[in-house]
């Protein structure tokens, strides 16, 4: 059987996120796609467009030198356009290091994400670690 065209995207954009491949994500992506981080860090808020997205993405990789990695473990669809994702992020800044469990609820519109909700399992970790 095959992969659900959702589950594919989720997959295919993990995958161009650890390469930093921005160009196929930029392609994934609406031109007014929204990117919703929790928390109270430096880096949480609401990325509006493609461009500050991708502009976040770069700035996860600058503020970790290069050393973030999100494996995905699991794409679960509906089959109506939404997707949710489980993730284990693995990181290290400032001379800490960051193992933490996550998501993103993705809400998907033809072939390409229009809306990113990440969730976290620890909110005040992923905080702490980014601040």
């Amino acid at each position: 059987m095959a992969e659900h065209p959702h589950a594919a995207l989720v997959r295919r954009g993990y995958e161009a996120f650890n390469r930093g491949d921005m160009e196929t994500l930029a392609e994934m992506l609406t031109g007014d796609a929204t990117h919703h981080v929790p928390g109270s860090s430096p880096l949480s808020g609401d990325y509006k467009g493609r461009d500050e997205m991708l502009a976040y993405y770069r700035r996860l990789a600058e503020e970790s030198d290069g050393t973030m990695t999100v494996t995905l473990l699991n794409v679960l669809v509906d089959g109506r356009g939404h997707a949710v994702s489980v993730h284990r992020v693995l990181a290290k800044r400032k001379g800490r290091t960051i193992d933490a469990m996550g998501g993103i609820v993705f809400r998907i519109i033809g072939d390409k994400a229009t809306d990113l909700d990440e969730c976290m399992k620890d909110i005040e970790v992923n905080d702490e670690f980014w601040s």
